[in-house]
């Protein structure tokens, strides 16, 4: 097989969906956007569900539509983008619940399905997504007659105990949401792991449950072996890759391996990044171009017919680093081209 092998373990991904429930007194959602943070949505959906996960949030109604198909009735299924132009049809059909953003989308929701469940998103500090604290006050008793099955809001800075934002939005959001009688939702990982005053009704892990930081103490969920294609011997002087970028310096015994940037492996990595044989770290040399990646595995006595990206000796977050970006960004990645293996027990 020339194709890279992609393991994902969906009995770690409902561990630490466990791990982190475990950690408060309230309700446990779980954030599988973007495909599952691109791990597919349509395996990891009904592990979670059936580890137990009732609430999920998707980011805009098209996910919530594939969701629904893979889990059936019952499970509530929010939509981050709220009730954008055109989502109707899919809100009703997918029965899915957006959380609205304005007054433009309250009036939108309500006016196209009477009746219909939804929840509110507050702009706590952020500025992204959400009412602002003045929106928010003129509409709060006419959205709240309307009973709403949650509101939210989104932390920005949770990565970092010490920022004071946390503190600040934290307060933002107690104040804004005084006295109402409906379930409320701050804490995505990171707020989790802050405090217990962060967690209110419901908490929403996203990166965390596929293994990614703040959530230090997460099951590894990802691994990706990668086939070596061929291997030569370079002399000294002799270069590697586009543009010359590597040239030999001593006698170097070079792996071509099949994956590249076409498979969400990030040009930017480059010589930066290593790569691994049964624990030992091997460098990058050259630049990541778009089918191929060269290694340099001089160190090594044997043939390797694989080396590992990602997996117990690198997560997502090691690799990312090589990047300068984070672990959400090669999660989403991944590219279509893996062998998928999915792991239960």
């Amino acid at each position: 097989m020339s194709t890279a092998t992609l393991i994902i373990d969906l009995d770690a991904i409902c561990a630490n969906w466990r791990a982190l429930d475990g950690q408060t007194a309230c309700e446990t959602a779980a954030v599988i956007k973007a495909d599952a943070y691109g791990l597919g949505v349509a395996k990891v959906g009904p592990a979670l569900a059936a580890a137990g996960a009732r609430q999920f949030f998707v980011a805009v109604a098209e996910e919530g539509v594939i969701l629904r198909r893979a889990l059936g009735p019952g499970p509530t299924i929010n939509v981050f983008s709220g009730h954008m132009a055109g989502d109707a049809d899919m809100i009703r059909e997918g029965n899915l619940t957006p959380m609205i953003n304005s007054v433009d989308q309250l009036l939108a929701h309500v006016e196209s399905l009477p009746g219909h469940a939804f929840g509110l998103q507050l702009d706590t500090g952020m500025n992204r997504l959400g009412m602002e604290p003045s929106e928010w006050a003129a509409l709060r008793d006419i959205a709240l007659a309307q009973r709403p099955t949650l509101i939210m809001s989104h932390l920005a800075c949770a990565d970092d105990p010490s920022h004071p934002m946390n503190a600040a939005q934290l307060k933002n959001f107690a104040d804004m949401t005084e006295g109402v009688e409906v379930p409320r939702s701050l804490a995505a990982t990171g707020g989790i792991l802050l405090a217990p005053d962060y967690h209110f009704d419901m908490t929403r892990p996203g990166v965390g449950l596929y293994g990614g930081l703040p959530f230090l103490d997460a099951t590894p969920v990802v691994s990706l072996d990668v086939p070596v294609i061929q291997i030569r011997d370079v002399a000294p002087g002799e270069s590697v890759g586009y543009a010359n970028a590597f040239v030999a310096r001593n006698p170097t015994r070079v792996a071509t391996v099949s994956a590249g940037y076409a498979d969400g492996l990030i040009r930017a990595m480059g010589a930066k990044a290593t790569m691994t044989h049964e624990g030992r770290k091997l460098p990058v040399i050259g630049r990541v171009s778009m089918d191929l990646i060269t290694v340099d595995i001089t160190a090594l006595k044997g043939t390797p017919e694989h080396l590992q990206l990602l997996g117990l000796h690198q997560s997502v977050d090691t690799v990312a680093g090589f990047a300068g970006t984070i672990g959400y960004e090669i999660l989403t990645s991944l590219g279509a081209r893996y062998d998928r293996v999915y792991l239960t027990a």
